[in-house]
């Protein structure tokens, strides 16, 4: 190389060093580097950032949270929604799930097989569009309702198949995932278990449709959570988290949750997956004190050896 491009390419390099250093400088920096997205809510925050939610998606990623999850984002105004949708954007986050409305989890069983409660939950589905585009959404959470107990068990399962396949119909062209989650707050809730759930995903056969596992609600109805992951894997879009009993973070009950995210890392890493981990649990203690907790309990979690 001639020594007068040599000295070129060499200030152009410098150059770019330094243009790189700026930016680098004047991006937020992280204060944990979690191996996973862990995805809080609204509220989870509020004594260390305040009540206004955009600073608590500043306070969320300061924090190195890569998500978001609000289960209650289709009440919100729309102003709202894009406003959120804008900061997720800036910071560099994912949003995670909000629910369908279809009036409660319990409410307007798919289970039963009436047009009404079908009608509710697509018109439900519809409007979950407009809103999953305002705030950059992939997920949707899809609970089915109660059981219709007049009716045998088979028949109320092919009832929710057929509901979800035209729930399917709606979001899948549009890249959205619903995502059914098996649920332990009554026994009188269809949904309680991860096979029930892989099983009715493999019947409504959508990339649309998928099993939203939920760590605490699957330690209280079936427990044998690392094998019951592996068994359901592929029909696995995401994954909620909540120690037992009390629901709340990881380190406060029973579930060892250290070991169940390094399983999901290693998994996920070897087969080029990834998976938001939604914070749907309270906190264990309160005030900031408590929120400053939570955030050392993900640390300790999250520190695990791959």
């Amino acid at each position: 190389m001639l020594r007068r491009n040599f000295v070129k390419s060499t200030l152009g390099l410098a150059g770019a060093a330094v243009a790189a250093g700026d930016a680098l400088a004047s991006a937020p920096l992280a204060k944990n580097n979690f191996k996973l997205k862990y995805a809080p809510h609204f509220g989870m925050f509020e004594n260390s950032a305040g009540k206004d939610p955009i600073d608590q998606l500043k306070f969320m990623a300061d924090m190195g949270f890569k998500a978001l999850e609000d289960n209650g984002m289709m009440g919100r105004p729309v102003e709202m929604q894009e406003k959120i949708g804008k900061e997720l954007s800036r910071l560099g986050m994912e949003m995670g799930v909000f629910v369908v409305d279809k009036g409660g989890n319990s409410q307007n069983t798919l289970a039963a097989g009436k047009k009404e409660y079908i009608d509710i939950f697509l018109n439900g589905c519809r409007r979950a569009v407009d809103v999953a585009k305002r705030v950059n959404a992939k997920w949707v959470t899809v609970v089915p309702g109660d059981f219709e107990r007049r009716l045998p068990i088979g028949v109320q399962t092919g009832h929710v198949i057929e509901a979800l396949r035209r729930g399917a119909e709606i979001l899948e062209p549009h890249g959205i995932v619903m995502v059914l989650e098996p649920l332990s707050d009554s026994p009188n809730l269809f949904l309680r278990n991860s096979d029930q759930t892989y099983m009715i995903c493999k019947g409504v056969n959508s990339p649309s449709c998928k099993l939203l596992f939920d760590i605490y609600h699957m330690q209280k109805n079936e427990g044998h959570i690392i094998p019951n992951i592996d068994y359901t894997w592929d029909e696995i879009a995401y994954f909620q988290i909540g120690d037992n009993p009390g629901r709340k973070e990881p380190t406060t009950g029973e579930i060892n949750y250290k070991n169940i995210f390094k399983h999901i890392y290693n998994r996920s890493k070897a087969e080029n997956k990834s998976f938001i981990m939604g914070m749907e649990h309270g906190n264990y203690r309160p005030g900031k004190d408590g929120e400053d907790a939570l955030i050392k309990a993900y640390i300790e979690s999250d520190s695990f050896t791959v």
